[in-house]
């Protein structure tokens, strides 16, 4: 399973790194982000590109897993 570490990052910066990740169409991706819109933008682009998405907080970072 591949991992993007985006926390830190401003967007579009965490949409661009996914769109990248999901060229390759993996079946399951996980990004990590901790920013709220970069949450929300990313989330919105997955399930744009046919993703399930599934988010979990912890300790102010998002874990958002992609799975197809």
């Amino acid at each position: 399973m591949d991992v993007i570490d985006a926390r830190g990052l401003s967007c579009p910066e965490p949409v661009v790194l996914t769109r990248n990740a999901l060229k390759s169409s993996p079946a399951q991706l996980t990004v990590l982000v901790d920013a709220v819109a970069a949450k929300e933008n990313v989330t919105r682009f997955a399930t744009s590109q046919g993703y399930a998405v599934e988010a979990t907080e912890e300790d102010g970072s998002t874990t958002l897993t992609l799975t197809k």
